[in-house]
């Protein structure tokens, strides 16, 4: 990897030398995985970090999501969203479930409340929002579509660590809650997920899920399967939530520094804090109007590229365009998505980012509109001058 190269995001790790210390005494116990101390420690330590009643780690989000839809025994049709990861939708496909696919709404890409409730049809057992940049979906709307149908709702929650709405942890709503812990999250284990629940019986399925459906010894209650975190990442983690705080209070001065100097710049909008929302501040995606700006999403992202700066189109192209989704009658339309999906770019962001890579980040989009400028005005004259000729 280049040595300046800037990129989306950079994991954060804790000291080296406090983890060291939790290695030995892995070494020395030798127990790596199968619900051992840290297993134990860090799932105890998350549960009272968050808010939340209880977690079960996984290896990974996208193995949490697939064993949620089973503990929930969800089959038939799911109401989601195309402006998402793939791993939202995969998790469906690997379970024999059908994606049914609804735009978004423009202030915060999130699923828009007024489509869920037409896409509902006798197939439909679940709902599958995406908490997008963090930002929480519309929640008691959500819920409230699910009580009158008698459906369940599953939340992608990779994005949303530690997002509070209106007090409380924003992963209590819903039946389930997904945590992604990949090391380009706001909170990291290296590799990582959790699930969210509400009472120990689900917990205990959801155990059982993770590790082979392995009750005790000689008993196997359901056809499980490994997804277990194991001792080294779970000890890390422990080590990551001491850090939590500061790594958001940086994310924080960084977001506050691109919106300062992006405010003014036409053709660049960027999402502001929800209201009601303790914000983890995950990502700065910005949407470029090329009608304003002069240049187009992709211009600028190839400008800053040459510049040794890599943001990223995120989420870009959408879920539906895939070719095992393109298919699907839902697959079509979604016009806000698709025009969402053309504008945005993430900008690099994570605690330790210096100041003036931001400001120049900030002046590499600048130049975009004076670009612009310069040719309107080039432009402008040649026209005078065909008059005065």
């Amino acid at each position: 990897m280049e040595k300046n190269k800037i990129l989306v995001t950079r994991p954060q790790l804790p000291p080296l030398q406090e983890f060291i210390p939790l290695l030995e005494d892995i070494w020395d116990s030798r127990w790596l995985t199968n619900n051992g101390k840290y297993h134990q420690e860090f799932e105890k330590a998350l549960a009272t970090f968050l808010g939340v009643p209880y977690v079960s780690l996984f290896s990974n989000g996208t193995l949490a999501l697939m064993a949620a839809l089973q503990c929930l025994k969800i089959k038939g049709e799911v109401i989601t969203t195309p402006y998402s990861f793939v791993a939202t939708t995969h998790s469906l496909w690997w379970n024999g479930i059908k994606p049914v696919f609804v735009d978004i709404e423009a202030d915060y890409c999130n699923l828009d409340i007024k489509l869920i409730e037409a896409a509902i049809t006798p197939e439909t057992t679940a709902i599958l929002p995406v908490h997008v940049y963090g930002n929480p979906c519309d929640v008691e709307e959500i819920q409230n579509l699910a009580d009158r149908y008698g459906l369940r709702v599953i939340y992608d929650a990779a994005h949303a660590f530690g997002v509070k709405y209106k007090g409380t942890s924003v992963l209590n709503y819903g039946d389930l809650s997904i945590l992604s812990f990949h090391a380009t999250k706001v909170f990291n284990t290296i590799e990582g997920g959790a699930i969210i629940c509400h009472d120990l019986k689900t917990k205990k399925r959801i155990d059982y899920l993770k590790n082979f459906g392995i009750a005790d010894e000689t008993t196997v209650v359901a056809p499980g399967i490994n997804a277990k975190m194991n001792e080294l990442q779970a000890a890390y983690g422990l080590l990551q939530l001491k850090y939590f705080d500061s790594a958001i209070d940086g994310r924080q001065h960084i977001t506050e520094k691109y919106r300062k100097g992006l405010q003014d710049i036409p053709g660049v909008r960027y999402l502001e804090n929800p209201v009601d929302v303790d914000y983890n501040y995950s990502y700065f995606p910005i949407f470029i109007d090329k009608s304003e700006l002069g240049s187009s999403r992709d211009d600028v992202y190839e400008e800053l590229k040459n510049n040794n700066i890599y943001g990223r189109r995120y989420f870009y192209p959408l879920i539906s365009e895939f070719p095992a989704y393109r298919g699907l009658p839902s697959a079509k339309g979604l016009d806000i998505a698709h025009e969402i999906s053309r504008q945005v770019i993430c900008l690099p962001l994570y605690p330790d980012l210096a100041d003036e890579v931001v400001e120049r980040i900030v002046s590499i989009i600048e130049g975009m509109v004076r670009v612009k400028a310069r040719v309107s005005h080039l432009k402008v004259y040649s026209q005078i001058k065909r008059n005065i000729e």
